[in-house]
């Protein structure tokens, strides 16, 4: 139970994360300590708490490794 209230503490700007209910978002800002605005779509802002954070996909400045494209070659 510890490790996840740190998971959830250490979610801050620019994380992209997942909610427990399944949204996934980019955090823009920090209301307070319990309230996060969560960007899901271009201009769609969503208002959450906390808690309800579920899992931090990537951290604010991770590169990404998805596929390289630079591979196919047809």
């Amino acid at each position: 139970m510890k490790e996840r209230e740190a998971m959830v503490r250490a979610a801050g700007v620019g994380d992209e994360v997942a909610t427990v209910g399944g949204v996934i978002g980019v955090i823009v800002a920090e209301e307070d300590e319990n309230v996060v605005s969560l960007e899901v779509d271009t201009d769609v802002e969503l208002r959450v708490q906390r808690r309800s954070i579920g899992e931090i996909i990537s951290k604010a400045g991770e590169v990404d490794d998805g596929p390289d494209e630079t591979d196919n070659e047809d």
